[in-house]
């Protein structure tokens, strides 16, 4: 990590519904497998798959195998829980004094 970057905890969490916003699978959803804060990255159940031809040995058959490799966090997106567009993430503090994340766009409480 250089001296610019500074840490920032990510808004999304492992187990969201995130929407891809550039890139080759621009526009495709899926629910975020994996977050790693310290790359700034998450990994993404059916996006960015790359293929990796593998010989056979004595563990595995060998074959072409599909794996998912990891996004930059500033490439996807919340899907609204409302209507499944991309939304931007922010905090509300309710009644009960849970701190909460809504979506910016509707207001739509992502945590359950």
């Amino acid at each position: 990590m250089t001296a610019v970057q500074e840490k920032v905890k990510p808004r999304i969490r492992k187990g969201d519904k995130v929407v891809v916003l550039t890139g080759r699978d621009k526009g495709k959803k899926g629910e975020v497998l994996k977050v790693l804060p310290r790359e700034n990255r998450a990994v993404v159940a059916g996006v960015n798959v790359a293929k990796r031809h593998t010989r056979p040995s004595a563990g595995n058959p060998g074959g072409i195998l599909e794996k998912e490799l990891t996004i930059h966090l500033s490439n996807i997106a919340i899907e609204d829980p409302k209507d499944g567009s991309p939304s931007r993430v922010g905090y509300k503090v309710l009644e009960d004094g849970r701190k909460v994340r809504v979506a910016k766009r509707s207001g739509e409480v992502i945590d359950v």
